[in-house]
């Protein structure tokens, strides 16, 4: 069994108050421990990727703030204190200071982030 903390999660994404520190925890999932700030918006970090969206799968829980969360088909308001479940083909944008827990397939998680590292600069 594996368990971790924030603190103790390395640094996979940094850059424009943008935080996501990720790791391994067991059964081919890995958790991210996410910080948006306001404003920020990974639509374009996500160019490049099928349909312009996140192809990863994510089951979480909203800590703090609000999120618009675009899809191809719409988009939905996530807010502070609700569990969630992202399917693949999504965007978030921080409406406001946001902090996010999630579980991901470990494999899909690690495609997406070396594509939002190398699409930051």
């Amino acid at each position: 069994m594996t368990a971790t903390t924030r603190n103790d999660t390395p640094v996979a994404i940094e850059g424009g108050g943008v935080e996501l520190r990720m790791r391994d925890v067991g059964g081919d999932m890995a958790v991210a421990f996410v910080r948006l700030p306001q404003g920020a918006d990974m639509t374009p970090a996500l160019t490049g990727m099928p349909g312009g969206l996140c192809q990863c799968p994510h089951w979480g829980y909203l800590l703090k703030g609000r999120l618009k969360m675009r899809t191809a088909s719409d988009d939905e308001i996530y807010e502070a204190g609700q569990a969630f479940y992202w399917a693949p083909g999504h965007a978030p944008e921080a409406l406001e200071d946001c902090e996010y827990v999630d579980f991901s397939p470990t494999k899909e998680l690690t495609e997406v982030v070396d594509h939002v590292k190398a699409h930051m600069g």
